[in-house]
């Protein structure tokens, strides 16, 4: 991989400067601060949205169900596809300009979603949506790199996910008086409001610092612009935490039907648990960041990651054919681990995918990186419910393995990575 040294080591504790303050809750830099409210913004619109949209194709549209999935699926293709071109236009453009674009242009499909009347109306803007949605997502990151310092990126990011988790926690509680209400005009006005969420947000972005755009541009080598599709030490890195994002699946997915289908748990328990991850995870992931903010710390925070994941599998397994009330404590002590693993899998992630990075092509690295975890969102709820909800403990021990294999194999994946790293300076 031609690349500019991996992101430095965070500085010692008594000079480095804190990205927040208060648990997380304060941003010390006004840049985050900046970041924080259009995050914020943006992921309540996206809790509107989130909630409602399978029900308002199939009740107000009129379309079946099967039909809504197969096309959702067909469009998340697109969107996987839109990662890495959007990054090299980032990277070509700059970051604003591109993503202001993105996220206009995502008000404009979920203002076409209002007047869809046909099946063919519904696909083509729900390609529409999930390309540029699924685009944005690796522009913005990109975008978290020129913003934030090396030194409080992660913790940065850490922060801003936070917000994430209150924004669309706070947007799914409107979202749902939507579906109690269950008409047309309820649920029009949320995707309107969404719409709304996504222009002002991209307003926002204009009034954040500029990137280097056409001078970045010029400033790379023509092989280096599209290297991060063909470094194979880097895509290794991809794959590994491609693996370990399987795990988001197995809140929204697994537990659900294993819940039902397998346990004897109350029915109101996937629902607590949901409810859990989102407070855990609002009050630990700034915390368990700090210590992450470089790649030996991510290589050890993704292994530990991996092996709770394999014990939170177990958890959720032993909890068939218990009573009630102790299938439903078990499953809160898996879900439990299971955030624990999340919080240290997302921190790595953050720091090997910005640090193993070209930082002269750091949009289509992002892409790169981005779409990968997009299509283990894809592909997750098909394999958690062939392994886990149709094998039972044996599919869970599937998933506990493919967790702990991903988790070891990050670290001579990173080293490879930095050998190829080194070796290109």
């Amino acid at each position: 991989m031609t690349s500019s040294p991996p992101v430095p080591s965070a500085v010692s504790a008594p000079e480095r400067t804190p990205a927040t303050r208060f648990a997380g809750l304060l941003p010390t830099d006004p840049q985050l601060l900046r970041l924080s409210l259009l995050t914020l913004l943006n992921a309540f619109g996206r809790g509107l949205f989130f909630p409602v949209s399978v029900l308002y194709f199939t009740r107000v549209v009129g379309l079946g169900a099967t039909s809504v999935g197969v096309g959702l699926t067909i469009a998340g293709l697109f969107g996987i596809a839109a990662g890495v071109p959007a990054g090299r236009a980032s990277d070509r453009w700059g970051r604003r300009p591109v993503l202001t674009v993105l996220w206009v242009g995502c008000g404009v499909t979920l203002v076409a979603y209002t007047v869809v009347g046909s099946y063919a109306a519904f696909l083509a803007t729900a390609i529409g949506y999930a390309a540029l949605c699924q685009a944005s997502m690796g522009v913005r990151n990109a975008l978290y790199a020129d913003v934030l310092p090396p030194a409080t990126r992660v913790e940065g990011r850490a922060h801003l996910r936070m917000v994430t988790n209150v924004g669309m926690g706070v947007g799914g509680a409107f979202g749902a008086l939507a579906l109690q209400a269950d008409s047309r005009a309820g649920y029009t006005v949320l995707i309107l409001v969404d719409a709304v969420a996504f222009a002002v947000s991209a307003l926002m972005v204009l009034r954040l610092p500029g990137t280097a755009g056409r001078k970045a541009e010029r400033d790379t080598p023509v092989g280096s612009r599209w290297r991060a599709v063909r470094d194979l030490p880097y895509l290794a890195v991809t794959c590994s935490n491609a693996v370990l994002a399987l795990q988001y699946s197995l809140l929204e997915v697994g537990l659900p039907l294993w819940i039902v289908q397998h346990t004897e748990a109350p029915r109101w328990t996937a629902a607590l648990l949901m409810i859990l991850n989102c407070v855990l995870v609002a009050l630990l992931q700034v915390r368990v960041t700090r210590g992450v903010e470089d790649l030996p710390g991510a290589v050890r925070a993704m292994r530990r990651s991996g092996l709770l994941l394999a014990l939170s599998c177990a958890a959720f397994a032993c909890a068939a054919g218990l009573s009630p009330m102790a299938a439903l404590g078990v499953l809160v002590v898996g879900a439990v681990v299971q955030v624990l693993a999340e919080v240290l899998s997302a921190a790595g992630g953050w720091t090997v995918g910005y640090g193993l990075a070209d930082a002269r092509a750091q949009g289509v690295y992002q892409g790169v990186f981005n779409s990968g975890q997009a299509a283990a969102t894809m592909a997750a709820p098909a394999l958690v419910t062939v392994t886990a909800i149709e094998h039972g403990p044996l599919g869970w021990a599937v998933l506990a393995v493919l967790f702990v294999g991903a988790g070891l194999g990050m670290a001579p994946a990173v080293r490879r990575a930095r050998r190829d790293a080194w070796r290109g300076e």
